[in-house]
């Protein structure tokens, strides 16, 4: 094996993430502590608890992340726009917002555009006049769902309507990220926007492979084993 990534260039890879909805108040915590402990690029939470992440996390180089319609997408723009502007009101950094699936199917991309041209031009507008910094807004399209053709469509909107990553899943669909969907997001768009990962990474092989396909970013519950085995492998 070849090693392409220091340390901490790979922990900078990982979205530390726990949205589970019977997560606790002490599960989030102890994310955030292990998250701090090894400059994880972001732990994403929950709307609830971006308070509690933002106590234990101000000062470090973690960024906070939560979430914008999870898991189903379905809720109004209007909806999406209130939370994402509560979320970073609050104290998120970033945003993983989940479109409308449905809209998709029913091939109305003037919704997709619309529902994405809204919120990434509220939170720019926004970031600029209040918050004083760059909110990374990274668009959920849950490959796995999707048909090529769909994924393609949707890829070239989000990267033109200014968007900073496109995610591949939500974590709660039928699959997770597969090495295929991110070689195809690479096609289509690129290297102006990242490509997270995301749904049943566990290992440090996973990472690694979905690294090397063209994600910039992994979001996994299994950031500390993948650090760990990558230490085992490399040491230090």
């Amino acid at each position: 094996m070849v090693k392409t990534l220091t340390r901490e260039q790979l922990a900078k890879t990982i979205d530390q993430t726990l949205l589970r909805p019977t997560a606790t108040l002490l599960e989030v915590q102890s994310l955030c502590v292990s998250a701090k402990k090894n400059h994880f690029a972001a732990v994403v939470v929950n709307p609830s608890y971006i308070a509690v992440a933002k106590k234990i996390l101000s000062g470090s180089d973690v960024k906070i992340c939560s979430v914008v319609g999870y898991p189903m997408g379905a809720n109004t723009i209007e909806t999406k726009v209130f939370e994402a502007k509560d979320n970073v009101k609050k104290g998120a950094d970033e945003l993983d917002v989940v479109i409308n699936f449905g809209m998709v199917k029913s091939d109305n991309y003037s919704y997709i555009e619309k529902e994405i041209g809204v919120i990434v031009s509220v939170i720019r507008r926004e970031q600029m006049a209040e918050y004083n910094k760059h909110i990374n807004i990274k668009i959920v399209i849950e490959a796995g769902a999707m048909e090529k053709n769909e994924i393609k469509k949707i890829c070239k909107i989000v990267e033109e309507l200014g968007a900073d990553f496109i995610k591949t899943s939500t974590g709660f669909g039928a699959r997770g990220a597969e090495l295929d969907d991110v070689r195809l997001i690479r096609e289509v768009v690129t290297r102006n926007i990242g490509v997270k990962a995301a749904g049943g990474i566990k290992t440090f092989k996973d990472a690694q492979a979905l690294i090397d396909a063209g994600a910039t970013r992994l979001g996994t519950s299994n950031g500390l084993n993948i650090i760990e085995e990558y230490v085992e492998i490399y040491g230090k």
